[in-house]
């Protein structure tokens, strides 16, 4: 099942979980005004600093800057 999903999107599930996941903060930063760390717990991160490197590696900047940049 992994194998297909790769082949037919290019992505394995973990990344398309990110995706998802990175999308929805995006969302929450720009509509709710709550510190990241507290969307990174509601989006069901344990880690805020892990969750805001997976959010710059995905998006090409901070958490910080996409508030002062939507």
């Amino acid at each position: 099942m992994t194998d297909l999903l790769k082949q037919e999107t290019g992505k394995t599930a973990l990344e398309l979980i990110h995706l998802y996941v990175i999308s929805e903060a995006k969302n929450m930063l720009v509509a709710v005004v709550a510190a990241f760390s507290e969307i990174a717990y509601q989006l069901g991160f344990e880690n805020p600093p892990y969750f805001a490197r997976l959010f710059k590696k995905e998006v090409g900047m901070s958490p910080k800057n996409t508030k002062t940049n939507a």
